[in-house]
């Protein structure tokens, strides 16, 4: 049985379900990011929310599609322009963990970047994240751009099978720096896909 979702911009009133997923992406990472940067009484999640919040984060509102199926927040896509999302000349303004990433990101000038696609678990294996991919093609062809690129964890098996299957090949890769009690160890993955 597939899904048959709607798409939407995401709003302010999004910024809790997208820091939710956005960690869903990371496997936990963004979760650890945030817990150190919360201050007193304040939880990680609050600090994602917060920073989902801010329209010039990389993971934002403002650069973020939110799948619904029927009432219910499914799923969300969050993207565009590596040169946009990511500074690199500015490399001690962010954690060490999104260096390679970002590394990575800007091998990719002139496609449409996957920052984030996530779902929640129920909604997984109905064929959500071809249709997020999808939508991520169509922001490619709506931007110009030449295709879609992502980069992925090494041990990140099932997505790495999924993107596969709908055109992305590997390009680039970089070890990834993760915390010590991070459970998953490896690269990250730099993979493109040209608009057909």
């Amino acid at each position: 049985m597939a899904l048959e979702p709607t798409f939407r911009p995401a709003t302010l009133a999004d910024a809790a379900d997208l820091a939710v997923l956005a960690d869903i992406a990371a496997n936990g990472l963004a979760n650890r990011i945030w817990l150190e940067q919360a201050g007193p009484g304040q939880s990680a999640l609050e600090v994602g929310r917060q920073s989902v919040r801010r329209p010039e984060e990389v993971v934002s509102y403002s650069n973020a599609t939110i799948a619904m199926v029927g009432t219910e927040i499914a799923g969300c896509l969050i993207g565009g322009l590596p040169e946009d999302l990511y500074d690199v000349s500015l490399p001690d303004e962010k954690p060490d963990y999104f260096r390679p990433v970002a590394q990575l990101a800007i091998q990719a000038p002139g496609t449409w970047y996957i920052d984030v696609i996530a779902s929640y678990a129920e909604f997984r294996g109905y064929g959500l994240g071809s249709k997020l991919l999808a939508v991520a093609a169509s922001k490619a062809t709506e931007t110009h751009t030449r295709g879609n690129s992502l980069v992925v964890g090494s041990w990140n098996t099932g997505a790495q099978r999924l993107y596969a299957r709908c055109g992305f090949k590997q390009m680039a890769r970089e070890p990834a720096i993760l915390p010590e009690s991070y459970p998953q160890s490896g690269d990250w993955i730099l993979m493109q896909r040209p608009l057909t």
